[in-house]
């Protein structure tokens, strides 16, 4: 039964078939630089239209079987095949690339497909991947980010972002007010050096030596690079400059969801610093088909407040704040600062009155 219901998570291999079916139907129609748009289109447009025509999924699983689905190797081992479907996909889009005519507009529209793809796969897989105990998951979600040159996010997501969400101290919480396009750079290089800086700590309380083996950014640098190197001996320097493109928008649609799910929250503070992170201090949609695409990423409240509780049992809660549309709807929003304002701004305001009443 738990396989089964698992089976829905699976939908989230539709989108690397998207830059699949891309590169078909640009060889047969002979206008690839159209189709190397049409990701773009399925994620942003039909993806949000079947989305609001399916409708919210507001239920959850029974507590008496929590236990049960969380212990189903079906929903890890999904987790798992999105490994190689990465690395293929990646691979087979950047020999696309190298070997179609594109002109400028082909190029654009292919390199945004395969960092948001990239994005949505391997970065929103691997988030899954890195808060689980067994070493397979971990360092199989390390290999996720790594394929994007955001490896980091395995350090400063556990030991930054889940210690300090929702507070100034957190680069990854956008506070009210603030534009997507003011905090998009600040989230990309202050993450960055945080990675770095929370490993040398680690290393130090330790009595580890920063530049050594037990150093995992290093590790996973030197990973990168090597990937990097195989870009450039498979395809020369455009390979490489395809490889290096996708990671950073890879990387930027991964910080733009994170301003879409904690936009204007705010823990309060106490004597002894922040509240506890609750289920009320993310953002979250209950809409059904984005959220089995993407792991029940948008019941992120629960994921914060407890961060290790496997996808298939997070939790919707009625008085988290909700989102009006799926995370693909919204990080269009996001892009357009005065819309997202108007949709958000009033928002976050209600809620923030509602805790106050």
């Amino acid at each position: 039964m738990q396989r089964l219901k698992a089976l829905r998570y699976a939908l989230v291999f539709l989108l690397p078939l998207q830059l699949l079916l891309a590169m078909h139907w640009g060889s047969l129609s002979g206008m690839p630089n159209l189709m190397a748009w049409w990701p773009l289109l399925f994620f942003f447009v039909f993806l949000p239209l079947i989305d609001y025509g399916i409708g919210r999924d507001t239920v959850n699983v029974q507590p008496a079987q929590e236990r049960e689905v969380s212990a189903s190797p079906a929903f890890k081992w999904l987790c798992l095949a999105v490994v190689p479907v990465q690395i293929a996909t990646l691979y087979l889009s950047m020999q696309w690339f190298m070997e179609t005519d594109l002109g400028p507009a082909g190029v654009i529209g292919w390199l945004l497909s395969q960092g948001i793809i990239s994005g949505a796969l391997a970065i929103n897989t691997a988030h899954e991947m890195i808060h689980k105990n067994g070493r397979l998951e971990q360092w199989s979600g390390a290999l996720l980010l790594i394929t994007v040159g955001y490896h980091g996010f395995k350090i400063e997501h556990l030991r930054g972002h889940h210690v300090h969400v929702s507070t100034p101290e957190d680069p990854s919480s956008a506070p009210y007010g603030m534009s997507i396009w003011t905090f998009l750079p600040q989230a990309l290089h202050r993450n960055s050096i945080n990675a770095w800086a929370l490993e040398a700590e680690r290393l130090r309380k330790a009595g580890l030596p920063v530049v050594s083996p037990h150093n995992e950014m290093l590790v996973m640098t030197l990973i990168w690079l090597a990937l990097a190197s195989t870009a450039f001996a498979i395809a020369g320097i455009e390979g490489l400059l395809f490889f290096l493109a996708q990671g950073i928008l890879a990387a930027a649609t991964l910080e733009v969801i994170n301003y879409v799910e904690h936009y204007g929250l705010e823990r309060r503070r106490t004597d002894a610093g922040y509240e506890r992170t609750t289920h009320l201090h993310s953002w979250n949609s209950s809409y059904a088909l984005s959220n089995a695409m993407l792991f029940n990423l948008q019941r992120h409240s629960d994921h914060h407040a407890y961060p290790k509780r496997r996808y298939g049992i997070l939790r919707h809660f009625d008085d988290s704040p909700q989102l009006p549309a799926g995370y693909p709807t919204m990080f269009l929003l996001a892009l357009c600062p005065p819309l997202w304002r108007g949709v958000m701004d009033p928002r976050v305001r209600a809620h923030h009155a509602a805790l106050a009443s």
